[in-house]
């Protein structure tokens, strides 16, 4: 019997975990891919958009080579926080079901094996269900909802449909890397300055109006995508023209959703967020209604990592005192 079982391997499952151990309990944390599982699907050399003191799990430990980290050098300080640690981690182990109460305990299973804790703290991301355009032909193997890295598409038709950082960055990296780049992007997004209401980050906008300046990179204002065919895409102008474009490769980046159904089965209530569903959930407990059940991370509220690694620093010695308590 684990006194707390946490599912998934981020920065904010890592935070829970050394508080956990430090607090002397028995826990175990599950991950169904491998330590800091989405940085490690970002880009292959991204710079992060955020500064160390907003990325690292304790102050002054991550000391990148630039003012920023890359993504390399952010996923060796959370493997490092592991080993350093010596935190009781099973990766590439999926997490199939959580049933049970806070009375009688809960049933963790896994596509290996199954675990009984007392207490559940759920700390999954929110990549785990790309957002789709639905559109015919969006299941052609050309078509890819994630982006690695421009070099299989230098002197190649591509486009980018999004208007975040993510696509925004995509778009950047393929126009600098010669491949012939198409963005298209809502009007909206594309004319949006504020960055509190989602607007690209000036270090990517900047180089990428560059881009457009040489002619490397091409934008659309688009309202909806019609058809994603063999060798084009055919689009709708947001002032309602079609248009054609010749295409050998399309990144969609519109955004991801994480996946509730484990905790909608549980019986946890979910709500609308400011971007997406989230779980219902005490603002100071981070317990949801299914007692002695926890959220935190990417998929709450509390959407950005510094959050996901403070959160669990409050959490997880309540759930100690409380297991102290018999409570």
């Amino acid at each position: 019997m684990f006194d707390l079982i946490i599912i998934g391997a981020g920065p904010a499952g890592l935070s829970a975990a050394e508080v956990a151990s430090r607090e002397h309990l028995n826990y175990l944390v599950i991950e169904k891919g491998t330590i800091a599982n989405t940085i490690r699907k970002y880009p292959l050399g991204r710079t992060m958009f955020s500064t160390p003191n907003e990325v690292e799990m304790f102050e002054g430990t991550l000391k990148p080579v630039r003012e920023k980290p890359s993504r390399e050098e952010l996923l060796s300080h959370y493997v490092h926080f592991v080993l350093d640690h010596d935190l009781n981690v099973n990766t590439g182990e999926r997490v199939v079901s959580i049933e049970g109460d806070v009375e009688n305990g809960f049933v963790t299973r896994t596509d290996c094996n199954e675990y009984h804790s007392r207490r559940v703290l759920v700390a999954i991301g929110a990549m785990d269900h790309p957002r789709h355009l639905n559109v015919p032909g969006e299941d052609l193997p050309k078509v890819h909802h994630r982006f690695v890295d421009p070099y299989p598409y230098v002197r190649k038709e591509a486009l980018v449909v999004g208007g975040g950082n993510s696509a925004a960055e995509a778009a950047l990296y393929l126009a600098e890397e010669g491949a012939r780049t198409t963005m298209a992007i809502w009007r909206e997004d594309w004319e949006n300055r504020d960055p509190k209401a989602g607007a690209m980050k000036h270090w990517v906008r900047t180089p990428l109006e560059a881009q457009i300046a040489l002619g490397h990179l091409n934008v659309v204002l688009y309202k909806q995508i019609d058809e994603i065919r063999e060798s084009e895409v055919v689009l709708t102008t947001d002032r309602s023209e079609s248009m054609t474009l010749p295409n050998d490769v399309v990144f969609v980046l519109t955004g991801s959703d994480a996946d509730l159904a484990l905790l909608k089965k549980l019986g946890v209530k979910t709500e609308s967020g400011k971007l997406t569903e989230v779980p219902v959930y005490d603002p100071e407990t981070f317990e949801t209604n299914v007692r002695g059940v926890y959220v935190a991370g990417h998929f709450t509220h509390a959407r950005h990592i510094k959050a996901a690694i403070d959160v669990p620093r409050r959490i997880v010695p309540l759930i100690a005192k409380q297991l102290r308590e018999g409570s």
